[in-house]
Parts: C-alpha cells; sequence; structure tokens
C-alpha cells in the first residue's frame, strides 16, 4: 500500500484521481487545499478519497507520518516549492506537468529529490501510454528517419475571457499558457524518444494584457541532424492532425499524442506516381485497458515498489531538457 497526500482540489487532480483508483496499492491518506471546505467538497466527489486527513497547509501536510508520497497538481508556479517541501520532508513526489515553470527551477528540484534519496516523476501522461510505448518499441522498422511531426490544439475556454482582458491561470504571463500548457505535449514524447536536440527555432503568438504577455499559439522546428521535427500547438483553435514520424522504410502514426487511443504503422510501399494503391495502415495497439491516468500512478507505484528513484520513461533527464527547450522558445 502506498499512502498518498493530494495537493490541489481542481479538476486535474479529480481527473487523476479515477486513474490511480483503478491500481489497487492506492490509498489517499491525506487532501491539502486553500480551504478546509474545497477540500470536502474534492473528497465527497472522490470516493478513493472518503477517508482522508485535511490541510490548507502542504508543510502540515508533508510531516503527516501517514503519507508517503504526494501527488501536485496545483498552479505551475507552486510546483517547485511544493516538491522540494515535500522531498525535503522524506516523501516521493509525483508532479504535475510542466514539472516547473523553468529549467532553474526543474534542476533545484531535481537536486532536492537526489538529496533526499526519494523520487521524483513528472506526471506526463503521454509516454506512459501503452499506444506510445507501442510506437516506441517499433521505431527502428522505418529507419532512418527523417521527419517527426506532432500537434496538439485545442481551443480553450478561457480564450474569450483572455481577449477581453481578464487572464485565467491557465494564460498566466510568466507561469503558464500555451506552451506550458499544451505544446508540452507535443515536445516530450519526442525529448523521450530521441532526446535533446541539436538545433531550436521556434515562434509564439502572443496577447498583451494588463498582467503581461501570454502565449495562446505556436510552433517549433527542431532538428536531431538528419530528422527535423516540426510541433504545433494552440489554445485559440482545434487540429485533428496525427503524431506522426516518417522513415525511409515506413511511417508509424499515433491518432493524438496527448491520449493516444490507437497506434499504426504503415509500411514503404513501391512509388506509384499516385496512380497505385496506397499502403495498407496496419494497427499496432488499439484502445486503453484502463483510464488514461492509471499508467502513470502505476509507473509511480512500481518504482517505489522496486526501490528506484527515477523512471527510465519520465526520466528527470527528460523533464528538465524539456523545461530547457521551453525556455529557449519563451526567450
Amino acid at each position: 500500500m502506498i499512502r498518498f497526500g493530494i495537493t490541489g482540489t481542481g479538476r486535474i487532480s479529480d481527473w487523476v484521481l479515477k486513474g490511480a483508483s483503478q491500481d489497487s496499492r492506492i490509498r489517499i491518506t491525506a487532501v491539502c487545499s486553500r480551504t478546509k471546505e474545497a477540500a470536502e467538497a474534492f473528497i465527497r466527489r472522490n470516493p478513493i478519497a472518503e477517508n482522508a486527513r485535511i490541510y490548507t497547509s502542504v508543510k502540515e501536510m508533508a510531516a503527516d507520518p501517514q503519507v508517503d508520497a504526494v501527488y501536485i497538481g496545483t498552479p505551475n508556479q507552486t510546483h517547485c516549492d511544493y516538491t522540494v517541501t515535500c522531498l525535503k520532508a522524506g516523501k516521493h513526489v509525483l508532479c504535475e506537468k510542466p514539472l516547473a515553470i523553468n529549467a532553474s527551477e526543474g534542476h533545484r528540484m531535481a537536486e532536492a529529490a537526489k538529496e533526499s534519496g526519494c523520487l521524483l516523476m513528472e506526471a506526463m501522461i503521454s509516454t506512459l501510454n501503452p499506444n506510445f510505448r507501442e510506437v516506441a518499441a517499433r521505431i527502428e522498422e522505418i529507419g532512418p528517419l527523417n521527419r517527426y511531426s506532432s500537434y496538439f490544439c485545442q481551443y480553450s475556454s478561457k480564450y474569450e475571457a483572455l481577449k477581453r482582458g481578464e487572464v485565467a491561470t491557465a494564460f498566466k504571463p510568466g507561469t503558464a499558457g500555451a506552451l506550458r500548457d499544451v505544446g508540452i505535449y507535443t515536445i516530450y514524447p519526442l525529448v523521450a524518444l530521441f532526446g535533446r536536440p541539436s538545433e531550436i527555432r521556434g515562434r509564439l503568438h502572443t496577447i498583451r494584457t494588463a498582467e503581461g504577455i501570454s502565449d495562446v499559439h505556436g510552433t517549433a522546428w527542431l532538428s536531431y541532424g538528419e530528422m527535423d521535427a516540426v510541433l504545433t500547438w494552440s489554445k485559440t483553435y482545434d487540429s485533428f492532425q496525427p503524431t506522426e514520424i516518417a522513415g525511409e522504410n515506413g511511417n508509424l502514426i499515433l491518432d493524438e499524442v496527448h491520449i493516444a487511443r490507437k497506434a499504426e504503422i504503415v509500411p514503404h510501399a513501391a512509388p506509384t506516381s499516385g496512380q497505385g494503391p496506397k499502403p495498407g495502415r496496419t494497427t499496432l495497439s488499439e484502445g486503453l485497458p484502463n483510464n488514461e491516468y492509471y499508467y502513470e500512478f502505476k509507473e509511480f507505484a512500481d518504482l517505489i515498489e522496486s526501490g528506484r528513484k527515477e523512471s527510465d520513461i519520465n526520466s528527470l533527464e527528460t523533464s528538465l531538457t524539456v523545461l530547457e527547450i521551453m525556455d529557449k522558445l519563451l526567450d
């Protein structure tokens, strides 16, 4: 049994607990929110937390001997301080994406994890998705690789308010915005698969408000030698493009990069100048046996059970490289 404290009682924490509840090893023993009333409402919504103790201080929850690990689902600007507080108290930490608002904070968190001897993992669901893992296992079949393209474009319900000058948490200048919120889903799987790029270029589209400049959509071009990556993200429009890895011997396709529900391979066929049949697609895997958030809790619990302090998939090196790429794009 792994006893979790939950920090943050917004909708993301509601979502992740649906996945956590599918792992029999997970128990929710504490809930921390800004107010007792918010914590009580959260517990009523989530039966898995029905016996949890309530806190309004992260430091006090981190001192609870009945808490082994903490999930942090609060706004981005709190991730670093809350994570360091919990690690110093000897708690393992599963921190919502982005791990931090910049690479400097990320390195501070990684150092705190090393000093404490506790596990720190970013809660990035995309790379732990079994359909993504299937694609990752088949990459050599389509090489040499030429191109990676990924999209996450999802119209935000807060965008109209932003245009009126009302800045929601998801658009807060300096701490949130489209890149940190949805663009990261296009970057993280790329880095998990191929590591650090040799070149980074990008363009962000922004809106200026009384609180500062908020980025709302963007595109990035990253180089990996012979392979180029083109990433597109937005909170101002929708897109239904798949994520695709193209090689000289075929293509690998995920229907979505955020929560992939289907993985396909398209072997390279003989050229027909558009006159012959198109190459057939083969489904590698389809659907998800469990809730999409189950897989991050399973990975985290497996690591704790094995005594390991870092995930091979959602590694700290990957998280820090992603933060450095985002810093470059936001500069």
